[in-house]
């Protein structure tokens, strides 16, 4: 990449030169983001998997533009259309818009009005008039001469309209034009949505007891006729107006006052006061409502799209990561309920490891006998398998089970768990190769139980937007989601590190440099070998390369095996250094970890080289001293209020245990046991302004709350967090 282009993206960012060109060498050279943030902090000035995606994002998009203009110049050149001016024109946009609205009078078109006027010969009289050059023409003189019934111009008049069709298309197309007009409608847009008649209409109440045609569907009742400053409208309504104009409930315009984009085109292109220039005026007006103002009201609303749905991606992934990271359970015997009325409490047990050792089904919710086998079963169970904590799924009749189950004085702990898109998982591929002889309900309860002893390890089995952890993930750009939710599954997964010896294929998948044919070799090799005893082993795997190695190795874990260091964040290109320590104090690698006294007396200075500067000795250090550490909080049980299972055990003013299920831009969704998540509007996240929620919960945070209200009908709880209430 050129200097230029290094500084560009270096301005864009705001980074340092530096920084910027060493990130895009490692990207180019196939380094994951994991990777870099982690082991290449030297060269990097540190900097995060975030600012390095960014670094990533912006360098796509500068150099689609890159590509664009060259595909536009090699378009220009070879239609022999490429003048000196006009390239550097070109060479100059810096947004992907401005080098369109350049190359726009330039690009191949269908037939137009403006077209077709020129193939009747009207194009002399269009430039005439538009010239305005003599204040006394008069285009009626003037269209004289183009008169020809045989080419379609019958009279002065139609020859006047081809002319001002060619004139409109023109200022429609001029690039000044456009991005004084661009500028208008991002400034001064008004964003309008009304009800589209006949399309879902129901009747409401209006005043004083009268009725009025009012859109069925609730969720776009308080947009079938509203207006805002597009400026000012937050990403939640935009995308709801976008979710309506799609159902084809409402109807979405932006732009601004009228008055205002004419006087635009007025003052570029009007030139006087006479009769040519109030031809050009007219063309000027037909041209600004007929191609311009579409063209910019497409383009702004798009723009405004794009930003909703970046914002909601963004609220997606930081959910997702909390999700992600909530702390683990850890190695325990668990049983897991998929609770349920009619069809029964499924049940499985599993061992520490995770494996599923027997299932059953059960009657909690039926008649009083099969409540008491029930409760046999599942005090054997208890009494045999030694287990020490129960996970019952949080869906249909999951706080009905677990009073069943409190009431049985069991000795483990009962723990709801948040069983979104168990389900999902129940039915997948991934789930029929795991448990080919189980049914999928079996399935969706060892998923339930496997997501309490380590919630990332199963989670990355389940597609991210079936977690239920975002809003409008169906609306937004599929391909940046999915981007996004990747970069954040992978950062997670790579922040934690992975036991090779023991993770699934999906979880592997997501280790830097595998991915899914990789982490297939790498569970290949380990059935038919047996476990991994160090690091160097991964060497072996089929088509696991010197890069695959090198991207992968310092999050791989290798618990217990033949080099003490395959059990930590140490990168195995710095196992040299970390014996060089241990050998200056004459101790062996083993000895140095873990003890505070013989780390305190390394001198960090003596050991800085080109390659493992302060940051990473810095991390050496500190992975020595708790080598192979979970990174994630430590795991805390968590009851919802006894007595409140439904709805209507809710009373205003009470204070309730709840965790927060999804954090959105205009609040938080917190679930306290019955069944309908509350919300907390971001004006009762805590006393004074709150500007974004994500800086005052996350997604799985345990919270108190006080009911403001309860709509049994709509099915709606307002939940408050203020402290002053």
């Amino acid at each position: 990449m050129s200097d230029p282009q290094i500084r560009k993206l270096a301005l864009q960012l705001s980074l340092g030169e530096r920084e910027v060109l060493a990130t895009v060498e490692l990207l180019d050279s196939g380094a994951t983001l994991p990777f870099i943030a982690r082991y290449r902090k030297e060269a990097t000035g540190n900097l995060d998997e975030v600012v390095i995606a960014r670094i990533r994002d912006q360098l796509n998009k500068n150099r689609q533009l890159e590509e664009r203009r060259d595909a536009i110049l090699q378009s220009l050149a070879k239609r022999e259309l490429l003048t000196a001016d006009l390239q550097a024109k070109l060479q100059a946009a810096e947004t992907l818009a401005r080098l369109e609205d350049i190359y726009l009078p330039f690009r191949p078109k269908r037939k137009t009005r403006a077209t077709m006027a020129k193939e009747r010969g009207l194009e002399p009289l269009a430039k005439r008039i538009f010239a305005q050059g003599h204040s006394d023409l008069d285009p009626e003189m003037a269209a004289l001469s183009f008169v020809d019934t045989e080419k379609g111009v019958p009279s002065t008049k139609e020859a006047l309209a081809g002319a001002r069709d060619i004139m409109a298309e023109w200022m429609s197309e001029d690039a000044q034009a456009r991005l004084r007009m661009r500028g208008l409608y991002q400034s001064q847009a008004v964003l309008r949505s009304v009800a589209v008649a006949g399309k879902g209409e129901a009747r409401v109440a209006g005043e004083a007891g009268e009725t009025s045609v009012g859109i069925g569907d609730a969720k776009f009742r308080d947009y079938q006729d509203y207006s805002e400053a597009l400026a000012r409208a937050s990403p939640h309504r935009l995308l709801a107006m976008l979710r309506g104009a799609r159902a084809g409930a409402l109807s979405l315009h932006v732009a601004p006052a009228e008055e205002d984009g004419l006087a635009i085109l007025e003052e570029l292109f009007v030139k006087g006061s006479g009769p040519a220039s109030a031809q050009v005026m007219q063309a000027a007006e037909d041209g600004y409502r007929r191609l311009l103002a579409p063209s910019m009201e497409n383009e702004t609303l798009a723009a405004a799209r794009a930003r909703a749905e970046e914002k909601a991606i963004e609220i997606f992934s930081e959910n997702l990561r909390q999700v992600l990271l909530d702390p683990p359970l850890g190695q325990k015997c668990v049983l897991a309920v998929d609770p349920g009325l009619r069809t029964g409490c499924k049940l499985a047990v599993l061992d520490r490891l995770g494996r599923l050792q027997e299932s059953h089904v059960i009657y909690p919710h039926d008649t009083a006998k099969r409540r008491e086998e029930a409760a046999a079963v599942v005090g054997a169970i208890c009494k045999t398998r030694g287990i020490e904590i129960i996970a019952v799924g949080n869906g249909t009749a999951g706080r009905e089970t677990q009073a069943f189950l409190q009431c049985l004085l069991l000795k483990p702990p009962i723990m709801m768990v948040n069983e979104s898109g168990a389900s999902v998982y129940s039915t997948s591929e991934v789930a029929r190769q795991e448990f080919p002889k189980e049914d999928a309900t079996v399935r969706g309860t060892v998923s339930i139980g496997r997501r309490l002893m380590d919630p990332l390890a199963e989670l990355v089995k389940i597609e991210p937007k079936a977690i239920g952890v975002g809003q409008y993930q169906h609306d937004v750009d599929q391909t940046a989601l999915q981007r996004a939710l990747d970069d954040v599954v992978t950062s997670c997964v790579n922040l934690v590190g992975v036991d090779v010896n023991a993770a699934s294929r999906e979880l592997l998948a997501y280790v830097s440099g595998l991915g899914p044919k990789l982490a297939e070799a790498v569970v290949k090799y380990r059935n038919e070998h047996g476990f991994f005893r160090s690091r160097q082993d991964l060497r072996k795997v089929a088509r696991l390369g010197p890069k695959a190695f090198e991207q992968a190795a310092g999050f791989l874990r290798i618990r217990e095996g033949d080099n003490p260091l395959d059990g930590t964040a140490v990168h195995p290109e710095s196992y040299p250094l970390v014996e060089r320590m241990a050998q200056d104090l004459g101790v062996t690698t083993r000895e140095l970890m873990q003890n505070e006294s013989l780390l305190k007396k390394l001198d960090p200075k003596k050991y800085i080289s080109e390659k493992a500067g302060a940051a990473t000795l810095q991390d050496i250090l500190e992975e020595l001293s708790r080598p192979g550490r979970d990174p994630r909080a430590d795991f805390e049980a968590f009851s919802f209020a006894y007595g409140v299972e439904k709805m209507e055990d809710l009373k205003v003013g009470m204070k309730l245990p709840g965790i927060v299920t999804n954090v959105t831009a205009f609040g938080a969704f917190v679930d306290i046991g019955v069944h309908q998540d509350g919300l907390v509007h971001i004006s009762q996240l805590r006393d004074g302004y709150v500007k974004n929620p994500t800086d005052v919960v996350k997604a799985r945070q345990k919270v108190t709350v006080r009911v403001l209200d309860v709509d049994l009908q709509r099915k709606r709880i307002s939940l408050s967090m203020k402290k002053s209430d």
